[in-house]
């Protein structure tokens, strides 16, 4: 075990992050992630883990500045370890401890061709599926050499856009964030935000509630990466020319009480405009096809604070450390709130004589950084995340819904349960309890709505689109595309008053089923029937035991979205209704 010369002293989350990684590896080779926010140490979460290594163990990153940054921290410890990155003029791997880029790497595994028992991925939100890609050429490799090899990612934004969650399981909340293959199985520790606002350990966040003007970036639409086209962000800028000398304006009059300025533009044009405005003695700016050594210059010339104004267009959101940062303006947009961290990330260190990091974002940018993150696109702007509790084992997911002015939940968009249970061999598993399911109709299992064959007895279920085409063909058959539903009181033929239940198609077909609520049998064929699959809080569905009193709360019910009806003799006949419905067939009111 190496030993470290010099006196290091981890903050408690640190210590708690590398005692987590230990007993997570002591019991599994599963690929494993650290959730920290930008500004939390995460290089002296690698180093100390490094000190410890006894067997070989590899960190990568994707920059030059994090890997020098990685080895600066570990070699603080009075240790010795090699550096393999081009972009630093080094290219050694002797050692038992290595620090390389990714890229340099991935060029050279032959240098590499020995027995490492960790690999250390920094910025690990880059890692993908892609057996092509250069992370994944790298594990592959060093995999022949060593079966059991771990891997271990450190982020501070643990999802991709196009992907989503770069793990499935959340082990510390007991949480499921997807059950989509992911590069990593788990994340094995996660620090908020939050706490580290409220320790002490990062800089408060001051917002600008009314800047002078916005940019209208709301009319563009992001590709299915996430990242804007230059062309289209460059026609709005262009014809936001005046708003663009205001917002300057604006960002220099704020700044005349702080010590260092970035500003995120939209493109390299946007960019080259805005420090057209901005005072030629104390600006700079950086873009991507910049010579390394004139962009080292000017980071240098900041970080020094003989430049006060930095512009930049997608370049410093990581492996970047400037404390002395105390405003950021954001004149572009994101889609990702993960890069929203990252820039807004700059600012946050701590640093003598700042006292808070203002944030100026001109761009109409509407992400939380400090609420619960959701992977799901937002359904539509009326969204917000709302909390339901699970009533099997009282996990509460975060789902996209709706609220009322009372802030009640109306609806939510959520299918299962994110929880995780432990199941009689004491392993996570996720809790089976879905509010949105497909019902086997041979053993009467739910199911996910997406799902082609029963989780419980393997029969196929029957595709929606199948159903409906089915039905269509058919002389007998009535398929409405239902917009509405309502339930009414009506007087049954015997003694008892009967529930009426009404659905609407958009072009004024009708189709009806009742139910009888006499007997407590008739009762519970209401809530089994009706209830469960129309509650909208289907964590409660509510129970009734009249016709009026249903009525009453018909708002706690949603209509399907298509509803198939048989002919028989001179009634229809309900016999089947598609919910929560993805298919090719258009729903009611949409083009």
């Amino acid at each position: 075990m190496n030993n470290p010369v010099s006196s290091i002293q981890l903050r408690p989350y640190q210590q708690q992050a590398v005692q987590a990684t230990i007993e997570h590896f002591r019991q599994t080779s599963a690929p494993a992630t650290i959730v920290l926010p930008t500004g939390a140490g995460k290089s002296l979460v690698i180093a100390e883990l490094a000190r410890l290594a006894k067997r070989r163990i590899l960190v990568l990153a994707h920059v030059k500045e994090l890997v020098e940054q990685n080895h600066s921290k570990y070699l603080n410890y009075g240790l010795q370890a090699s550096v393999f990155a081009a972009g630093l003029n080094r290219k050694e791997a002797e050692t038992l401890v290595v620090f390389g880029s990714v890229q340099s790497v991935a060029r050279n595994l032959e240098h590499f061709a020995d027995e490492f028992s960790l690999i250390i991925i920094d910025e690990c939100h880059r890692v993908s599926l892609d057996e092509n890609s250069e992370y994944q050429k790298i594990i592959a490799s060093l995999r022949q050499y060593n079966p059991d090899l771990k891997v271990l990612g450190l982020t501070a934004t643990p999802y991709r856009l196009d992907t989503g969650w770069v793990y499935q399981k959340h082990l510390p909340e007991k949480l499921v964030r997807t059950t989509e293959k992911t590069p990593f199985s788990a994340c094995i520790y996660e620090l908020p935000l939050r706490y580290m606002i409220d320790n002490d350990y990062l800089t408060p966040i001051e917002w600008l509630d009314a800047p002078v003007a916005l940019y209208d970036f709301e009319q563009l639409r992001p590709s299915a990466s996430g990242y804007y086209s230059e062309t289209e962000l460059n026609r709005v800028v262009l014809n936001s020319k005046r708003a663009t000398a205001q917002i300057t304006e604006q960002i220099i009059a704020q700044a005349q009480t702080r010590q260092g300025v970035m500003i995120f533009a939209a493109s390299v044009a946007h960019a080259k405009e805005i420090i057209g405005y901005l005072p030629s003695e104390c600006s700079a700016i950086i873009t991507g096809d910049m010579h390394q050594r004139a962009r080292d210059s000017v980071i240098t010339a900041f970080k020094q604070q003989q430049i006060k104004f930095l512009v930049n267009v997608s370049v410093l959101t990581t492996g970047f450390d400037a404390p002395h940062v105390d405003l950021i303006a954001v004149l572009r947009p994101t889609e990702s709130v993960g890069l929203y961290q990252q820039i807004v990330g700059r600012g946050l260190r701590l640093s003598p004589g700042k006292e808070n990091c203002l944030v100026l974002d001109y761009a109409g940018n509407s992400h939380d950084l400090f609420r619960p993150q959701i992977s799901d696109a937002k359904p539509d702007s009326d969204s917000e995340i709302v909390e339901v509790p699970c009533p099997v084992c009282q996990f509460t997911n975060h789902f996209w819904g709706k609220t009322d002015a009372d802030g009640d939940l109306v609806e939510h968009y959520g299918r299962r349960c994110q929880g995780l249970i432990e199941n009689s061999e004491n392993e996570l598993t996720q809790c089976d309890f879905r509010y949105r399911f497909k019902e086997c109709d041979q053993c009467g299992a739910e199911n996910d709505i997406a799902a082609r064959q029963c989780h419980q007895c393997g029969k196929l279920l029957v595709d929606p689109d199948d159903k409906l085409k089915a039905a269509l063909q058919l002389r007998d058959a009535m398929v409405l595309r239902c917009s509405g539903m309502q339930l009414t009181v009506e007087e049954g033929k015997v003694q008892n008053q009967r529930l009426k239940i009404t659905y609407f198609d958009e072009d004024g077909a009708e189709l009806q089923e009742y139910f009888h609520f006499d007997t407590p049998a008739q009762q519970g064929a209401f809530y089994h029937k009706y209830c469960r699959l129309h509650a909208i809080d289907r964590h409660q569905p509510p129970r009734f035991k009249s016709a009026v009193e249903a009525v009453s709360q018909q708002q706690l019910f949603r209509h399907p979205d298509f509803v198939i009806g048989r002919k028989e003799k001179r009634y229809w006949r309900i016999t089947d209704k598609l919910f929560d419905y993805e298919g090719r067939y258009r729903r009611a009111n949409e083009l």
